[in-house]
């Protein structure tokens, strides 16, 4: 099991920038995958940004030079830095993690993040 709590999300400008954070219950070393997923309304959810245990990074092109995921395995917490944001930005943004292929994903319970002016 894996408890995920997200923060940092709200309101912010078009250009502006926030960091959010994603806290796990257990230590996150060599944890297969870590992630961030979105959802606007009316949209499915998908995939912004993973890193996985190596450090190898994937991003959506969307976010491409403008997000960056990192991981601090001392607190136990993933980051996404969001940059250049834009109105599309807007949404609800989920830490997800899969412990080992193949195996189960856990969610955190979402924060949001509003871009307008």
């Amino acid at each position: 099991q894996v408890q995920l709590v997200e923060s940092g999300g709200g309101l912010v400008q078009p250009g502006g920038s926030l960091r959010l954070s994603c806290a796990a219950s257990r230590s996150i070393f060599n944890i297969y995958v870590m992630g961030w997923y979105r959802q606007a309304p009316g949209k499915q959810r998908e995939l912004v940004a993973a890193i996985s245990s190596g450090g190898s990074t994937n991003y959506a092109d969307f976010v491409k030079g403008r997000f960056a995921i990192s991981t601090d395995n001392a607190k136990n917490t993933v980051y996404l830095q969001m940059n250049s944001l834009k109105p599309e930005d807007t949404a609800v943004y989920y830490c997800n993690v899969q412990p080992i292929p193949g195996g189960r994903n856990y969610w955190g319970q979402g924060t949001q993040v509003t871009v307008s002016s």
